[in-house]
């Protein structure tokens, strides 16, 4: 980590018709880094996500990655500005072979020698997906699901990897796997805003966290910190 601010969320305000879902957040992060978000269901983690993915309209505030403000532009621009968004429920294309998916994450990009390249390194991280390139993504696992697209985001060469909920409805064998996943990709320089219910896991893993209620950031700090905050450890932690 640099020290420096590389991507940061400057009081962003979101609205779902008439509800105000974020009301004013701030999130800063350095280059490398893991952040966490945690929070009840509904609190806005989410919604914070697709606002930066550009998913949905950012109603104030703005969202600046390595020096350049991004909201506004089309969830296209902003993969080709090198963020990658997993969202929650793995959503891989059933029908269509674990390989089909993987190059669908570089439907943008003309490197072959760079795409092969990524491939390699997918089926590096993931070598369960190498041994079924060739079935249907839909036979797989859950958790083969959950790599796969993991893998089908690194296959567009992002910076920033946006994870939305990638634990859920794991087995825990497989909740562990996925964390060390994490690790390893950000060990690669690739910086990570980790969504997460699990919020033990979260904080194990993240450098940072934010706690998300209601829309707002109620507590902000080093995840050593939050894991000793009393309210963290009683709402999130199970006491």
């Amino acid at each position: 980590m640099t020290g420096q601010t590389w991507f940061h969320v400057q009081s962003l305000k979101v609205f779902y018709e008439r509800v105000e879902a974020l009301k004013g957040i701030s999130i800063e992060m350095e280059s490398g880094a893991i952040v966490a978000l945690i929070g009840a269901n509904g609190a806005g983690k989410s919604t914070t996500l697709r606002a930066i993915s550009g998913l949905i309209g950012v109603a104030s505030g703005g969202i600046f990655f390595e020096e350049k403000k991004i909201d506004g532009l089309s969830p296209q621009e902003i993969v080709r500005a090198g963020i990658a968004h997993v969202p929650e429920g793995r959503r891989v294309f059933p029908y269509m072979t674990v390989r089909e998916n993987l190059m669908l994450g570089a439907f943008r990009r003309k490197d072959r020698k760079g795409i092969q390249a990524d491939l390699e390194e997918v089926f590096e991280h993931f070598p369960i997906l190498r041994e079924r390139r060739s079935q249907a993504a839909g036979s797989l696992s859950g958790g083969e699901q959950q790599m796969l697209a993991i893998g089908r985001a690194l296959m567009s060469n992002p910076r920033l990897l946006l994870l939305d909920e990638p634990s859920l409805g794991l087995a825990p064998l497989m909740v562990k796997e996925v964390g060390r996943i994490i690790l390893d990709i950000n060990q690669r320089e690739v910086g990570i805003i980790l969504v997460e219910q699990n919020a033990r896991m979260a904080l194990r893993l993240a450098h940072v966290g934010y706690v998300l209620e209601t829309g707002s950031i109620t507590l902000q700090g080093k995840t050593s910190e939050l894991i000793d905050n009393e309210h963290v450890r009683k709402a999130y932690l199970g006491g």
